[in-house]
């Protein structure tokens, strides 16, 4: 075996931990394995004979790619939540199988991904490979260019943000969770009388004007008319989550966001629903994961 065969083979053998790691820097399959196959050109056109671990090696390579490409994107000055379900949701555009990637968006959890991109490119990287991956600070800091010491800090920071603080008592917040996943389950089965029990008989839902120009009503009122607006809706994209410190609904196909719906939530009942899709609202709310 000549060493192009060798490299490629231990290549081989770290893929899938570099699929890994790209996906939860990029929160796109496509770009991922972009990132993953530039890895590739970088180690056969590097002298590897003096590197004792490879994998940690292109675990680096591709983290450096993938910084580069979210720098990118905001210099572009790229919405960094997408705002509408792109076409390739519901095709193979790119050789991407739609199917596959929710699949890996829901595994990793869509409502990390909406957070991870509310980060910086260079808090994202730190946190993935330190929170998630087990990457040691001193190992981050050459790629951010910065301290070890300023390297757990823009880790610390990104955790807060991911983590986010709530605004009820965690009592209050385990029931209010209850009584978001009792609501999703509901409008996915189509369950009229299950999305009436968690529905006041006031419930107000409103939409700001990007939801009413995707086709939601601007306002509807009483618990019937809402439940059947809600009735067999939620689809795999949407998950509880934290939004400004309360438990609201994330709508995000493939971990890409494109709505937010704020809930009030009294005497365990639903009150109120904001549906928010405008692009610069959504940037404002703090959204975070509620921990399984």
């Amino acid at each position: 075996m000549d060493e192009h065969e060798w490299l490629a083979e231990q290549f081989e053998a770290n893929r899938s931990h570099l699929q890994a790691v790209a996906y939860r820097m990029l929160g796109s399959l496509s770009e991922a394995d972009d990132a993953v196959q530039e890895s590739w050109i970088h180690l056969s056109r590097s002298g590897t004979s003096s590197v004792e671990n490879l994998g940690g090696w292109l675990t680096t390579v591709v983290a450096q790619i993938c910084l580069d490409m979210l720098r990118s994107r905001k210099s572009r000055r790229e919405e960094p939540l997408e705002v509408s379900v792109p076409e390739s949701i519901t095709s193979r555009e790119g050789g991407v199988d739609p199917e596959q990637e929710a699949l890996l968006a829901d595994s990793v959890g869509l409502a990390l991904l909406v957070v991870l991109d509310t980060l910086s490119p260079a808090e994202r990287l730190a946190f993935v490979l330190h929170d998630i991956f087990a990457v040691p600070f001193e190992e981050i800091a050459p790629i951010v260019e910065r301290s070890p010491t300023a390297t757990r800090q823009l880790a610390s920071r990104a955790r807060r943000r991911v983590r986010g603080t709530t605004t009820v008592r965690d009592r209050d917040l385990t029931a209010r969770r209850e009584v978001v996943d009792a609501f999703l389950a509901a409008s996915r089965a189509g369950d009229f009388d299950a999305l009436l029990a968690v529905l006041d008989p006031d419930v107000v839902f409103r939409a700001d004007r990007t939801a009413a120009s995707a086709g939601a009503p601007e306002e509807v009122r009483g618990a019937s008319a809402v439940a059947r607006q809600f009735s067999g809706r939620a689809q795999g994209g949407a998950r509880s989550a934290l939004v400004n410190g309360a438990v609201g609904v994330v709508v995000a196909p493939r971990g890409r966001l494109f709505l937010v719906l704020r809930l009030t939530i009294r005497h365990g009942k639903i009150v109120g629903i904001d549906a928010v899709a405008d692009p610069a609202h959504l940037h404002q709310l703090r959204l975070s994961v509620l921990d399984d």
